[in-house]
């Protein structure tokens, strides 16, 4: 199978990359199904990437619907180390206005039926990562300069609170988040981040802010042709930023600083571990099975 060492996941609106040169289409199967949809592989400014459509070409998944486990599996078995996740968020906090971006580096989960999609374990085998710091911090340098050299309004850190959806906040909920100091809102990226770290690959989301939520008092004036105006303004700088972020990481001299991240956080001895979920987890903990 093709060696790919970054990857790229577009959330709503990104569901393609213009600028990829020598495209080819890959299949990739994984013991936790079919991914959200093939991925796209090509060159941007000739560095090799893997691009994954979240919800699939034609936003075919509700964010409880996304496959996260065979996405991340087979960013791993395509031997992607830097996963650079895109996603369109609200607003939670005055400063962060639609059009600008956010590079998060917390999350807070409000999901409540994703647990077997926001772990490759279990099954025999129990893992608890260390996950304080959630998201790669030199991918997010990277994408902090990249912004800059699109010449985009960019916040640097912040909490991406990550909601069940598929229906958007209450009033009263997201009054909540913001006395709770959270800043935007999304549905998608934390179980991404999860098991990114499970799986050893650095991770970092670019948010983009296309509307204040419900809070602002404001919201009633927004309609869905602003908020399509906005996030396809959007896109199309994330996709600017995303070619040029990938030639920062290829040049990067540091090596992932996560490879290695999983082998303490595994409680069950290696004698108790079921061949099966062996087999299964093979990418991720086979050189930790001997």
């Amino acid at each position: 199978m093709e060696k790919v060492n970054i990857g790229i996941i577009g959330g709503s609106g990104l569901y393609q990359m213009p600028e990829l040169e020598n495209v080819r289409e890959l299949t990739v199967d994984t013991p936790f199904g079919s991914t959200s949809d093939a991925f796209i592989i090509g060159e941007l400014e000739g560095v090799t990437v893997a691009f994954l459509p979240r919800h699939a070409r034609g936003h075919k998944f509700l964010p409880t619907e996304v496959p996260y486990r065979a996405n991340i599996y087979a960013m791993k078995l395509l031997g992607v180390e830097y996963i650079l996740s895109v996603s369109a968020v609200g607003s939670l906090q005055e400063q962060y206005a639609p059009t600008d971006m956010v590079i998060p580096d917390q999350f807070f989960d409000r999901t409540r039926a994703r647990a077997k999609e926001s772990t490759f374990f279990g099954e025999g085998i129990v893992a608890h990562m260390t996950f304080a710091h959630p998201v790669c911090d030199e991918l997010g340098d990277i994408l902090e300069a990249s912004c800059k050299e699109v010449g985009v309004k960019t916040h640097r850190g912040g909490t991406y609170l990550c909601m069940e959806g598929p229906a958007f906040s209450t009033k009263a909920e997201s009054n909540v988040y913001r006395q709770w100091g959270m800043d935007i809102i999304g549905m998608t990226n934390l179980q991404e981040a999860k098991l990114a770290r499970e799986a050893e690959i650095a991770y970092a989301t670019l948010a983009l802010v296309t509307d204040y939520d419900c809070w602002h008092e404001g919201h009633d004036d927004v309609t869905i042709d602003m908020v399509v105006e906005y996030l396809n303004k959007n896109v199309r700088n994330a996709q600017l930023i995303l070619k040029d972020a990938v030639k920062r990481v290829q040049a990067k001299e540091t090596l992932n600083q996560f490879a290695g991240a999983t082998k303490n956080a595994i409680f069950t001895a290696p004698n108790h571990w079921p061949a099966e979920t062996v087999k299964k987890l093979d990418a991720i903990i086979g050189k930790y099975a001997s």
